[in-house]
């Protein structure tokens, strides 16, 4: 069988399978129960009646209370970045970046 002969036989079969598959999504959507949208008229905004100073207040009493007394965060406590040294890695000379990285940006990188 020529190469010729083989891809117009491959176009013709994707082409009737792409065809019936998108039927069916097609039937499927037509015949999906409908939601009905309902509109809300948006309500006018509540003015506020503390100042600034007042509300930075609250914040920062607000953020006392959720941290926890032996919390003394430093630059320490800051996972650091990769540190690329030089970009040659494949040579003898060669180095990998320094640095640490954890399961969960590994995992993030996996699942995007």
């Amino acid at each position: 069988m020529k190469l010729d002969a083989l891809r117009k036989i491959i176009r013709e079969e994707v082409k009737g399978a792409i065809q019936e598959e998108l039927k069916d999504i097609l039937l499927e959507a037509v015949r999906a129960p409908k939601n009905v949208v309902v509109e809300s008229t948006p309500t006018a905004p509540v003015a506020l009646t503390q100042t600034s100073t007042e509300q930075k207040a609250q914040l920062r009493e607000a953020l006392k209370n959720t941290m926890a007394p032996d919390m003394n965060f430093t630059s320490a406590n800051v996972q650091q970045p990769l540190r690329v040294t030089s970009t040659d890695t494949m040579s003898p000379n060669g180095q990998l970046p320094t640095g640490d990285v954890s399961m969960d940006q590994i995992m993030g990188l996996m699942n995007k």
